[in-house]
């Protein structure tokens, strides 16, 4: 009771942007390599990337929203609510080939404190935020790393968050990425989004805070 007291009169969503590969250099090295060829096809400088997760509060607590790699250990909750498959569907039959989609109550955003221009409120209002807490079991699951959906962009850490704010009537194309930033992924999960956000179901667009 003492951790709902604690945010009995707080509603937020805040998104965080984390450096890609912070703390890990393998992953660094290799997402350098990644926009180095992708800005030589491009024609265009090579940018910093990022990868993004979202903090949601209500009064019954702080939730992290994010994708991750599924752990070699189960210690402990996570709020996973889903998996998918890592670069290959045939191949998540094992763990290191599988992500999963976390809504972690009192979680932990790893590398926060590398976040650059963060967080950024996206919004204060209580029916948003329980909004996107329901929403996360509903994100896609398709192989990261890939377009299944055909979106024009493959599907990621980015591609889960950007779902969930245009799923739940914020708009996506309100948010500046970081200066000289770039975020994979972050339009296929718009695309997508909005590809099932047709008819009378649509939902109103809410305004994101500056």
């Amino acid at each position: 009771m003492a951790g709902i007291r604690a945010f009995a009169d707080q509603a937020s969503v805040d998104l965080y942007w984390i450096p890609l590969g912070a703390g890990g250099w393998f992953v660094k090295r290799n997402g350098r390599l990644y926009e180095t060829v992708v800005a030589l096809r491009d024609g265009r400088p090579r940018r910093d990337l990022y990868h993004s997760a979202l903090e949601v509060v209500v009064p019954e607590g702080r939730f992290v929203i994010e994708q991750a790699p599924v752990p070699s250990t189960r210690n402990g909750p996570r709020g996973a609510v889903a998996e998918g498959p890592v670069g290959l569907r045939a191949a998540a039959r094992l763990r290191l080939f599988r992500y999963e989609v976390r809504r972690w109550h009192g979680g932990r955003i790893p590398d926060v404190a590398e976040a650059v221009e963060s967080p950024r409120r996206l919004s204060s209002d209580a029916e948003v935020a329980y909004r996107v807490l329901s929403l996360v079991p509903q994100v896609p699951t398709p192989v990261w790393g890939r377009d299944e959906l055909r979106t024009g962009d493959m599907w990621n850490s980015n591609s889960v968050v950007s779902w969930l704010i245009a799923r739940s009537g914020l708009e996506p194309d309100e948010i500046p990425l970081p200066s000289r930033g770039r975020a994979p992924g972050w339009d296929a999960g718009i695309a997508a989004a909005r590809r099932d956000l047709v008819g009378p179901g649509l939902l109103p667009r809410v305004p994101v805070l500056r």
